[in-house]
């Protein structure tokens, strides 16, 4: 039941774009019931199988968004090492050297 409720929200909700989705099959067609309701099913099985894809690729990408955060954390925290040991070098150089005495 819940099935068909939401199948129900998304048709309403997808009624002017429904032919844009790949496979999508107009239900209201049918005179029969139990035809109609054999091609809500489908509609909805469809659907979940498009959900499920969609998800499952956000989540590879989310995990590929991740990792390339991680390593570039990595080389701003390896920048900022390199630049705070450049700036000490930059500082000694900078002192006044002792007079040598002979």
């Amino acid at each position: 039941m819940n099935r068909l409720l939401v199948m129900g929200a998304l048709m309403l909700a997808a009624s002017a774009t429904a032919q844009d989705i790949r496979g999508l099959e107009i239900c209201t067609a049918e005179k029969d019931m139990a035809r109609r309701t054999s091609c809500l099913q489908s509609n909805v099985e469809l659907l979940q199988q498009e959900l499920t894809r969609q998800t499952r690729r956000a989540t590879e990408d989310r995990v590929t968004a991740a990792k390339e955060m991680a390593a570039l954390k990595a080389d701003v925290a390896a920048l900022k090492d390199a630049l705070a040991r450049a700036q000490n070098e930059i500082t000694e150089l900078k002192k006044p050297k002792p007079a040598e005495k002979k």
